[in-house]
């Protein structure tokens, strides 16, 4: 791995030679990837292990979606696609938007009727994209997305889009990179199922390299009211805060399954009300502010450890996969009230509302 006088060149550029593209392929980049693996004193301490945070939200978009996507929209482009089409519950419209625009394609989002997290649609209109939505939820959508794709001359690139698990699967390389070995352990939000598929992808393939002497364990969080891997089944009306997740029917379901059977991990659901919790936690202990699916993997671990379960000894990543900017309004919804008083302009009155006097 190379930089240009030192400054990251984006994922395809970085690991070109890993990746499954086309050769001679020009990337359409906006430099992402490079994401802080960010050490995490509080849940080091809880666990007894060593914790770290892969912060996605350091990418250009705001979200771990960008990876794949300068792949996919790469591809598009040098397929010669006039126009690029994803179902989106927010991230993936946010960056398709984006690094359309950059390639110069035109976008079209499709998003299920009424349930989009403002900032992530505001991404995508501000980027040109043209919002369709439908009367129905994100499986309903991804139907859709793929009948345009079959149909008519349009690039589909949700995660069912092969080239996105290669540009995703340059994560699990980065933590690689940085930790010298394989964690032991990676924990990460799952709803459509693409990125725990991908981090496998990108770990097995650091191993046969012998790049990494070790396979993580993969253990993936849905939210009770949208965890079809965890019971088995669709679920036909999935509901959850963490709109990320928000998922019945996820399009890399049998990849994920690959994924935890083979690292001999496993699927657990957590509640709203934990999701919450640990999104508050998260950013009150160790200064990193997530969406709330995002918060579904350290929300699983703490309901590990009340449940028992023991990563003492043990190195562990967890994926938080995009920023709490994305969606302020439920971050917000716990607090009655944002300011804790109002004073006179004056120090004294500020310093005793503050405790100082």
């Amino acid at each position: 791995m190379s930089t240009t006088n030192g400054q990251w060149r984006g994922v395809i550029e970085e690991y070109r030679d890993l990746l499954e593209l086309p050769e001679g392929l020009a990337a359409v980049t906006l430099r992402e990837g490079g994401t802080p693996l960010v050490h995490s004193e509080w849940l080091t301490g809880l666990t007894g292990g060593e914790v770290w945070l892969k912060v996605e939200a350091n990418n250009p978009t705001g979200s771990f979606k960008d990876r794949g996507m300068t792949a996919a929209i790469s591809v598009a482009r040098h397929e010669g696609a006039e126009a690029v089409v994803c179902a989106s519950t927010g991230n993936t419209s946010a960056s398709m938007a984006a690094y359309a625009a950059k390639a110069g394609l035109k976008p079209l989002v499709l998003i299920p009727e009424g349930k989009i997290a403002a900032g992530k649609m505001a991404q995508a209109v501000v980027h040109g994209a043209q919002i369709i939505m439908v009367r129905g939820n994100f499986d309903h959508c991804l139907d859709i997305a793929r009948g345009l794709a079959r149909d008519y001359p349009v690039a589909l690139v949700n995660s069912v889009n092969p080239v996105r698990l290669q540009g995703q699967k340059t994560a699990s390389f980065e933590v690689v990179d940085f930790l010298g070995d394989a964690p032991d352990f990676h924990l990460l939000p799952v709803g459509n199922a693409g990125n725990i598929a991908a981090y496998w992808l990108g770990y097995q393939q650091y191993a046969e390299l012998g790049r990494a002497t070790r396979r993580p364990v993969m253990r993936g969080f849905q939210a009770e009211g949208a965890a079809p891997l965890v019971t088995g089944e669709p679920f036909p009306d999935p509901e959850t805060k963490a709109t990320a997740i928000r998922v019945g029917n996820p399009a890399s379901w049998h990849l994920a399954e690959m994924a935890a059977k083979e690292s001999e991990g496993r699927f657990a659901a957590v509640s709203d009300e934990q999701i919450l919790a640990a999104q508050v936690e998260l950013a009150r202990h160790d200064g990193v502010f997530v969406e709330p699916a995002s918060a579904a993997g350290v929300a699983g671990l703490l309901a590990e450890l009340s449940a028992g379960e023991s990563y003492a000894g043990r190195t562990v990543v967890i994926t938080v996969t995009g920023h709490g900017l994305k969606d302020t309004a439920t971050a917000l919804e716990t607090f009655t009230d944002i300011v804790d008083t109002v004073v006179d302009a004056d120090v004294a009155a500020a310093a005793a509302a503050a405790g100082l006097a």
